[in-house]
């Protein structure tokens, strides 16, 4: 193949450079080399050894950004991309699932804990009731083993 500025001559029409398909991407390049490095991308190579990338690479770049965005880590994501088994995608995709369902549940609980504060009426945001009851259910569930929970009093309005 010989680079002829606009792509590449003879079967690698349509190739880009890894500094364009970084670029496109909004990636350094390095990060293309680590995950050619990982086995998530397989460029071919011109005489000159130059990487060089097609249509199929920038949809698996594309895909690979889609899963990171998803909270996929680079082992997940290759090991994804190893099967087309279905039972073998539910089976890694079932923690990472369970893990981002106890993210989302934390997160609620910030929110309802911030939302609470931004409607209290009380200056002290510890006299809210919404403030009482987070910090009884905390402490409720903080009880060492063998010894018996006890009630919080809930502060009234």
């Amino acid at each position: 193949m010989v680079s002829t500025g606009v792509g590449v001559v003879g079967t690698g029409v349509g190739m880009v450079s890894i500094g364009a398909l970084a670029a496109r991407f909004g990636l350094a390049t390095h990060v293309l080399r680590h995950w050619e490095a990982v086995g998530l991308l397989h460029p071919v190579r011109d005489a000159g050894g130059r990487r060089r990338y097609g249509p199929d690479d920038v949809t698996r770049v594309a895909t690979i950004l889609v899963m990171k965005e998803a909270g996929l880590g680079l082992d997940t994501i290759r090991s994804l991309s190893a099967t087309a088994d279905r039972t073998t995608r539910h089976e890694i995709l079932r923690p990472v699932a369970e893990e981002l369902r106890a993210r989302i549940a934390a997160a609620q609980a910030s929110l309802e804990l911030i939302e609470g504060g931004m409607n209290c009426a009380h200056e002290d945001v510890t006299q809210c009731p919404n403030y009482g009851r987070l910090i009884a259910e905390r402490t409720a569930s903080r009880a060492p083993a063998g010894e018996p929970v006890r009630e919080a009093a809930t502060p009234t309005s």
